[in-house]
């Protein structure tokens, strides 16, 4: 089970940094500014909670386990 949901977490972060690549590009092309930043903040919303589930994943699973 462990190893199943380090892979299925590591195809998370695949995605993240997928969306993280995708906001670099357009932040360097300037769609963003102080009226519209949504995007930047959903996909950091979407990294800070693949990194919480990782914190939680991991003692439950493998140090518990």
């Amino acid at each position: 089970i462990y190893f199943m949901m380090t892979g299925i977490h590591s195809i998370y972060v695949i995605v993240g940094i997928g969306l993280i690549a995708w906001v670099l590009y357009r932040n360097n092309k300037g769609h963003f500014s102080s009226r519209y930043y949504a995007p930047v903040e959903l996909v950091g919303l979407y990294w800070h909670l693949v990194d919480m589930i990782w914190i939680f994943l991991f003692p439950l699973l493998y140090l518990i386990g």
